[in-house]
């Protein structure tokens, strides 16, 4: 049952991978949206690229934050 039971969890990483793709993707429309409007609001008017790369710090901090606690272990 090991070749099985490995496969079967390279199948569940690939799955687990598509969905954080996924949602990463789409994090990052509602973050450029936010973004933009948070501009509008402010009564600035950025290009294009500076609102991406807002939105793109943004997510990428958010991702890595929700992600960092994941791996810790209890150590004295």
């Amino acid at each position: 049952m090991g070749l099985l039971d490995s496969v079967g969890a390279l199948a569940a990483s690939i799955i687990a991978a598509i969905i954080f793709l996924v949602f990463a993707i789409l994090s990052m429309f509602v973050t450029v949206f936010i973004v933009d409007a948070a501009a509008s609001i402010a009564g600035l008017n950025p290009s294009d690229g500076f609102v991406v790369l807002g939105a793109a710090i943004i997510a990428g901090a958010a991702i890595a934050a929700g992600g960092s606690g994941l791996a810790l272990t209890d150590q004295p």
